[in-house]
């Protein structure tokens, strides 16, 4: 039998007390109520914030885009097939932002700037809210210096500026991608940061768009966001506002930028599924800034 003498016990006490630190941590947890077609309903959280990341049990990503009385209406990012009725829920604090910055010149990345094009991580520390306040009308300049897209007869005829937006409507396979990307490749010796954002398209027309960028060296001054067909809706509705958001931050630091969406017709249609099942009022959705 061992014998443990009370100097012992009170050092043994007082070296515990010592190495003691008390953390406390305060968490926002919540419950889902329901799961489907990219959309979760979730009791519980009753600190969450408009536009919030949430992170769901099995690792996927959501926003928080409906705050109701009884429940918050979320968009998966992702598949969400490991999410059942009961899985936890828990608010990060954080609102949806991206990374920013010169690192992402040249690369592919989805509707939250993650990159897909298998050159690895964005190298940056720079992030920006997806959604951020437009400025002011009277902070905005007028429009004065133009924007050639190398097609004479285009540049001839319509006055393009830079500040400006430009609707190019036409029907199917009449050349409406072709006058947008020989913009961008226009670009080459103007300086100008170039965002092409596709949406709703098939990965195979996405993939034969880098590459022409790509032959023709235009792809180091552009980024490419992609949110192809076989995304959810939530990821197609998200993909102009991450190109803005690419854009504004060259802005604001004095640099040109060109945004192309192609199209804004899916990002209507990813909308309308998405206010039906969130049961938002329907109605024209808010396009993104205009930054050229």
């Amino acid at each position: 039998m061992v014998s443990i003498r009370p100097d012992e016990i009170s050092s043994i006490i007082r070296q515990q007390i010592e190495q003691y630190d008390q953390d406390v941590k305060v968490s926002n947890v919540g419950t889902v109520l329901q799961v489907g077609d990219g959309i979760a309903r979730i009791y519980g959280l009753e600190k969450a914030m408009a536009g919030e990341l949430l992170e769901f049990e099995d690792g996927t990503v959501g926003i928080a885009l409906n705050l109701e009385e009884d429940n918050v209406g979320a968009v998966l990012m992702g598949d969400g097939r490991a999410i059942q009725e009961g899985s936890s829920v828990t608010s990060t604090g954080k609102i949806a932002e991206i990374p920013v910055g010169d690192a992402m010149l040249g690369r592919v990345v989805d509707s939250l700037a993650r990159p897909i094009d298998g050159k690895g991580d964005v190298q940056t520390t720079e992030t920006r809210l997806i959604e951020s306040p437009a400025p002011g009308i009277i902070q905005r300049k007028s429009v004065y210096e133009p924007l050639q897209t190398g097609i004479t007869a285009i540049d001839a005829m319509i006055p393009v500026g830079r500040g400006q937006r430009e609707l190019i409507i036409g029907d199917r396979q009449t050349g409406k991608t072709a006058i947008a990307i020989d913009t961008i490749l226009n670009q080459k010796t103007e300086d100008v940061v170039c965002v092409y954002v596709a949406v709703g398209q098939k990965a195979s027309s996405v993939a034969q768009i880098v590459d022409v960028l790509r032959e023709r060296g235009a792809l180091e001054y552009t980024i490419v966001v992609a949110a192809n067909a076989n995304d959810p809706a939530p990821l197609q509705y998200l993909a102009p506002y991450t190109g803005a958001a690419l854009a504004e931050a060259f802005m604001y630091k004095g640099r040109h930028t060109l945004v192309v969406y192609d199209d804004l017709s899916k990002q209507a249609q990813a909308y309308r599924q998405m206010s039906l099942l969130l049961r938002r009022p329907p109605g024209r959705e808010a396009y993104p800034a205009d930054v050229n």
